[in-house]
């Protein structure tokens, strides 16, 4: 192993001890270091970062930019360790750092369609677990990588309670379940054990050999039943993803609570827990990024004529 590599792991080991997760990051470093090695670089420099960043020439610029903003904080972290390491500045590469994509908020109708495209996987345990596995992202708003590192004992079918450990940032949480999200659950952990050579591996959702599942594969999945349920982009910026499932569970959430009249801001840091956010700063995103609900926010601060109270 050479020394960049130790260094690499010796920072992504710290950043991680600190929650962070660092999924999308850690494959871009990793791809980076295998670059440095190749070309027999000691360390980080803005030439080869940048050379590195833009490989891809057919590549989106702001994919560009996610990968030179990956190297920054570990050339940041690099420059005390080794010498000549130079840190990439700044808007070195044109245009916004990054951009939000504009989040596709699901109908009842299209999460359903896209649980039918699931049903007709041609592989029957392959179906269930699709099928299953939308669902509870569907029903409870859990991110994709919480739902597939849950283990068969996190789920108490008996009490509707769910448990996720060690979620994003280190926290853990217990979701209580609907009967019939409980019930869909139970059912397709007996499918599971059921299955000849039952795998040995404790994860709750399993591929057709028995390993847990894999966070990319399960995103070309997810966009493949996209296509299979005719779901259309609304827009180039605005295009059917796994994760806007937890996004539509949160914006549907907010509007319910508007549209009972409740309270809103107090009940803010309820959602914020069972999203598992660090702190309620991240689920005003959802209010904030959604018109809808920003419309609703305007009108409850508006009095009987239209006017700011």
């Amino acid at each position: 192993m050479s020394a960049l590599r130790r260094h690499l792991e010796d920072y992504l080991a710290l950043r991680r001890s600190l929650g962070f997760r660092l999924g999308r990051t850690g494959r871009h470093l990793e791809s980076f270091a295998g670059y440095l090695e190749q070309a027999g670089a000691q360390t980080v420099t803005i030439e080869n970062a940048l050379t590195w960043a833009t490989a891809p020439a057919d590549a989106d610029p702001v994919y560009w930019r996610s990968r030179l903003a990956a190297v920054r904080p570990f050339a940041r972290y690099l420059a005390p360790l080794v010498p000549g390491t130079e840190v990439p500045p700044p808007g070195l590469l044109p245009g916004p750092v990054s951009r939000r994509v504009v989040p596709y908020l699901y109908s009842g109708a299209e999460i359903s369609a896209l649980m039918a495209a699931a049903a007709a996987i041609s592989t029957p345990f392959r179906a269930a677990t699709y099928q299953v596995l939308i669902g509870l992202l569907a029903a409870t708003g859990m991110r994709v990588g919480e739902a597939i590192a849950l283990d068969r004992g996190d789920l108490d079918a008996g009490n509707r309670l769910l448990t996720i450990r060690d979620g994003k940032f280190g926290k853990s949480r217990q979701l209580p379940l609907h009967e019939t999200v409980a019930e869909a659950l139970a059912g397709y952990a007996r499918l599971r054990e059921s299955r000849r050579g039952r795998p040995a591996a404790p994860a709750f959702f399993s591929s057709v050999t028995g390993t847990r599942l894999i966070y990319q594969n399960v995103h070309f999945t997810f966009h493949e039943l996209t296509k299979a349920a005719g779901l259309q982009p609304r827009s180039a910026a605005c295009r059917p993803r796994v994760h806007d499932l937890r996004h539509t569970f949160a914006v549907t959430t907010l509007t319910r609570w508007y549209a009972d009249g409740g309270d809103v801001a107090a009940r803010l840091p309820l959602l914020s827990t069972w999203l598992g956010h660090a702190d309620p700063s991240g689920t005003y995103w959802y209010l904030t990024g959604t018109p809808e609900l920003l419309a609703l926010a305007a009108g409850r601060l508006a009095g009987p004529g239209g006017e700011q109270k």
